[in-house]
């Protein structure tokens, strides 16, 4: 009997993967290229668009020549990638004309400053704070500032948007201009009320409407592939297709996914019912409505890590740092600013660094661990007071193998903390939305859950670490 198989693309911003999963949501095939990130400055991170598009091209084609793909039947293939990343294209030859900048990019921040009066109108609109790390104030600079971009427009042959939008471009037979909800709501541009663009916030930030691709609900035809011809089915940020990595998700269970960046995300039934520093978005959508989910956002979780190794310079950290959090019982406090505080602080904060002198590398390691924990746990607190029956957290993403991370986030909690066995959820949930949201989706088994405990030295170390950060400017 022919299998039948799910191709699933995850771009990401250290590597893009292509898995095949199949209708029991099991891998059976893989394949993973990395990119490279580059930090020009702290404000200044691009990464290569041509590097991130033919990553794709390669890791598609990988898969579709193992064996048990080949002799498999795709019924469908899915998008998932970074959100808040965004370039310029032509429309006519799909070249990149920019880099791709980065969601973690901060250069437009002393910019967006002019329109801090209209703060509470953008929320209003997009469910964002008005951030630098959104592409709006990126896709302004490319306008200004990047060669190329003003005779593409005067050619009309400018199309500019998130990462998504110019790697379809690449994906789908027919090269139509074209971008899911989900991505489009990060650009700082997109009604969630009427998920389009609006007209008010494209005149605001001196966006020509004619420059971006048309909006497509997550869940919709996008045409196929021209790697196998696969019915392209589903489009998603990384951290929304994640919510549906075990199929539908629960309204009691918030989930966070730790990868270069941290996100907390609950389903909710109405966005507009959130805490002010918290941020509301769209997570599936096709013709019949929309599913909303709110968010916290840390922007240095292995970010931070790879600032410290680094620093540190430390070879086999990955190896070393689970005994390190195991054995270290007395770390100091490191403020941790790498990429900037998001929520929901939404401020540069002081320069990364420690409050105390540091006596050995383990320590500080885990110092760093645990700055990561205490940034996750400001987040879960605030999503808690938006539902009181949240009753647990489920973990994902690389830095959930860690048993240590795990532990103290559900001691700080109180709540336990379950990681499934398929800890890389974002490859998984587009997977379930490319096969149509299959009410039978089973999960990927029975993982392990952290249960709180009492860690009063903990908690006080998190007392004083988000005492600092609030009273910082």
């Amino acid at each position: 009997m022919t299998a039948e198989l799910i191709l699933a693309i995850d771009q990401g911003t250290h590597s893009t993967r292509a898995i095949v999963f199949n209708a029991r949501g099991r891998v059976v095939a893989l394949a993973r290229k990395p990119v490279a990130l580059q930090r020009h400055s702290r404000t200044e991170v691009e990464q290569s668009a041509t590097e991130i598009l033919e990553s794709m091209h390669a890791v598609v084609d990988d898969v579709l020549e193992r064996p048990v793909v080949k002799t498999g039947r795709l019924l469908a293939a899915g998008l998932a990638t970074q959100r808040s990343s965004v370039l310029a294209w032509k429309r006519d030859t799909g070249k990149a004309l920019s880099p791709v900048l980065s969601w973690q990019d901060r250069r437009t921040e002393d910019a967006l400053r002019s329109l801090a009066s209209r703060e509470t109108e953008i929320r209003k609109i997009t469910g964002l704070h008005l951030s630098p790390h959104y592409g709006a104030g990126k896709l302004q600079w490319l306008l200004s500032r990047q060669p190329g971009i003003a005779e593409a427009r005067e050619n009309h042959s400018l199309t500019m948007g998130p990462l998504a939008s110019y790697l379809l471009h690449h994906l789908v037979q027919g090269k139509r201009e074209m971008v899911d909800h989900a991505n489009a709501s990060r650009t700082l541009l997109w009604d969630l009320q009427t998920r389009d663009w609006n007209s008010r916030l494209l005149e605001l930030f001196a966006i020509p409407r004619d420059v971006l691709p048309d909006c497509q609900p997550i869940c919709s035809d996008y045409g196929r592939t021209v790697n196998g011809a696969i019915p392209l089915t589903a489009v998603n940020g990384d951290q929304t297709a994640a919510l549906y990595a075990q199929g539908k998700p629960s309204m009691n269970t918030i989930r966070v996914n730790i990868g270069t960046g941290a996100f907390i995300l609950l389903p909710v039934t109405n966005p507009a019912t959130r805490p002010d520093g918290l941020l509301a978005g769209i997570s599936q959508s096709d013709s019949q409505g929309a599913s909303y989910y709110i968010e916290g956002t840390v922007n240095g979780a292995a970010a931070a890590l790879k600032w410290a190794k680094q620093h540190f310079d430390i070879t086999g950290l990955e190896e070393k740092l689970p005994a390190w959090l195991e054995t270290v019982t007395e770390p100091p406090i490191f403020l941790n600013t790498v990429g900037g505080l998001g929520a929901p602080w939404w401020k540069p904060g002081p320069e990364p660094g420690f409050t105390s002198e540091v006596t050995s590398t383990p320590a500080a390691m885990v110092a760093v661990v645990e700055s990561i924990v205490f940034l996750v746990q400001v987040n879960v607190a605030l999503v808690c007071d938006v539902n009181s029956s949240v009753n647990n957290i489920q973990i994902s993403g690389g830095l959930s193998k860690l048993d240590g991370l795990c532990q103290r986030l559900a001691n700080l909690s109180g709540l336990p903390v379950h990681r499934p066995v398929q800890v890389e959820a974002t490859a998984r949930g587009i997977a379930w939305q490319a096969a149509g949201c299959p009410e039978d989706w089973p999960s990927s088994g029975p993982g392990e859950t952290f249960e709180p405990v009492d860690d009063a030295e903990l908690a006080a170390r998190y007392r004083h670490f988000t005492g600092i950060l609030e009273s910082s400017p």
